[in-house]
């Protein structure tokens, strides 16, 4: 299998008035995804996996809030300017500014290498936002992977998890525990477990997401794009369980 060269996803990160240093070829299929998942679940990592194996551009809707914060404000797009005021209060993004954030970006959602959506949508107006912006874009979905692991082995990985206060690497009690308890193996700093890594705190996390998450599931149940990959496992497992259902799914195309 070869190895894609990694796109920077300028256009994606900074907007539409910057262009790609390494722009996907075309591959000889293209995929265009929704990735959906709870926190814990190991989205991110089955995310980097798939643009290696397939081509497409990670497009998470949380690096380009990060990116916006350490832009310049002349650099701002309309929409990422509005973005980033909101979240200099403490306040949640609203659908109308994500929406308009992705439509500044409508050209990385065209772009020949295919995508991977992360981060939206997150509920049943977001997708049907979604499903006409891509429609006005004549662009259309071939699967949203959706990646399940059960409450409890979510809540392990999560309150496992402890965070360097200093150089914010990142440890787990007891699969990948620093040489000396309680201190960073790189830069020795103090390691704590995050306020939201508490059992309780992913717990509600969980059932918040849930509620959320049920009915957008349902949404593309019924549109027969929606393809649960079970999350249980290595990386490379769930890999290659998630391969075989787009393999499947592309040798018996829908209607």
């Amino acid at each position: 299998m070869a190895t894609c060269v990694a796109n920077d996803r300028a256009a994606w990160l900074t907007g539409p008035r910057t262009t790609c240093s390494h722009p996907p070829s075309a591959p000889t299929r293209v995929w265009r995804l929704v990735l959906l998942g709870p926190p814990g679940v190991g989205k991110g990592t089955q995310a980097s996996l798939l643009v290696n194996r397939i081509g497409a551009c990670h497009l998470s809707t949380g690096d380009v809030f990060r990116a916006a914060k350490s832009m310049k404000a002349c650099d701002l797009s309309p929409a990422m300017r509005q973005a980033l005021e909101y979240m200099k209060r403490g306040d949640l993004v609203p659908d109308s500014t994500v929406l308009s954030m992705l439509q500044e970006r409508a050209g990385c959602l065209r772009c020949s290498g295919g995508f991977l959506l992360d981060g939206f949508p997150r509920t049943v107006a977001q997708a049907d936002a979604l499903e006409k912006l891509l429609d006005e874009n004549q662009v259309k979905l071939d699967a949203v992977l959706n990646y399940d692991l059960p409450i409890d082995q979510i809540v392990a990985r999560l309150s496992g998890r402890r965070t360097c206060t200093s150089c914010k690497a990142v440890y787990h009690v007891p699969n990948n525990p620093p040489k000396v308890e309680g201190v960073c193996d790189t830069c020795h700093g103090k390691i704590i477990q995050r306020e939201d890594d508490k059992p309780e705190i992913v717990r509600n996390r969980m059932e918040i997401y849930n509620r959320s998450t049920a009915p957008l599931i349902d949404f593309y149940e019924k549109r027969k794009l929606l393809v649960t990959v079970s999350a249980d496992g290595s990386p490379e497992k769930v890999m290659n369980a998630t391969w075989q259902q787009l393999t499947h799914l592309a040798s018996d195309p829908q209607d």
